[in-house]
């Protein structure tokens, strides 16, 4: 059992940069503004420390403190985040495209990127009579649960699909894909048709198409998709709006189709792969 001398030694040895990034972890979704005994708790850091360290952050504009003493994200970092590739660059090139989607559809469109073994979401338009989802700019949810997850899952390279079907598979509904023998077969599909279909994995009420979308040289940089009731939900329909988006933000990012088989081997067509 760990003691206190133990876990103090433990803190001390974490790296300057480890120190500072824990603070900055300590604000999410959940949290998004906290005050300096919540911020050192949730660091694992000693009041002290965190007290320096904000301050550091706080200089620089990384953090904002409000009149009560509380503690908000800090518009300097969303500069710094806006130099990301996969960022605001990705997103208004992909925003008209995401917008036509949306107004043939009127239902949720969503673009999103992958992070390791989950799916981040960083644009997403709703009109008010959609379905209901849980998703929000900056979430996160496991790769195989979604339509934009498995298409990133299926155009990733072998190890990361070898190292994912291997590991437990989180199950939010009892239609979530949770045999890693149904996954890797399901992820074939995806990358035989060019389009996934994600049918009541997050919720049961929900079903959403998704297509690859590629940067220059045939490269994987996202996925788009489009939620939409999983009663009314007419695939066929689906499945050339979603392609046409994925191909314009391609286009747009400077993929060319004409330049001959896209790695990974992804291809400009084919029909929908789904797993009701």
């Amino acid at each position: 059992m760990p003691t206190t001398a133990d876990a103090a030694l433990s803190r001390a040895a974490r790296s300057a940069p480890d120190r500072l990034l824990s603070v900055l972890a300590a604000f999410d979704h959940d949290h998004p503004a906290l005050c300096l005994t919540d911020i050192s708790r949730r660091a694992g850091l000693s009041l002290t420390t965190t007290h320096r360290l904000v301050g550091a952050l706080t200089e620089w504009g990384a953090l904002e403190r409000d009149d009560s003493g509380v503690y908000h994200v800090g518009l300097r970092l969303w500069e710094v985040a806006a130099l990301a590739p996969r960022g605001l660059a990705l997103r208004q090139a992909a925003l008209p495209h995401l917008e036509d989607l949306y107004e043939a559809t009127h239902e949720n469109v969503q673009l999103a990127v992958r992070d390791g073994s989950e799916v981040v979401y960083t644009e997403w338009i709703s009109g008010r009579s959609s379905v209901g989802v849980h998703i929000r700019v900056g979430a996160r949810w496991p790769l195989h649960v979604t339509g934009v997850g498995l298409v990133l899952l299926a155009y990733g390279d072998a190890e990361l699909q070898k190292e994912y079907c291997a590991r437990p598979l989180a199950s939010l509904t009892p239609y979530t894909l949770t045999d890693a023998g149904r996954l890797r077969r399901t992820l074939a599909e995806v990358r035989r048709s060019g389009v996934a279909v994600s049918d009541r994995q997050v919720t049961e009420d929900a079903l959403s198409v998704a297509a690859p979308v590629r940067g220059p040289g045939g490269t994987l940089v996202a996925a788009v998709s489009v939620v939409v009731p999983q009663a009314d939900a007419q695939v066929p329909v689906l499945v050339p709006a979603v392609r046409l988006a994925a191909r314009g933000i391609s286009r747009a990012l400077g993929w060319q189709p004409d330049a001959g088989r896209t790695r990974g081997g992804a291809r400009p067509a084919g029909g929908a792969a789904s797993h009701r």
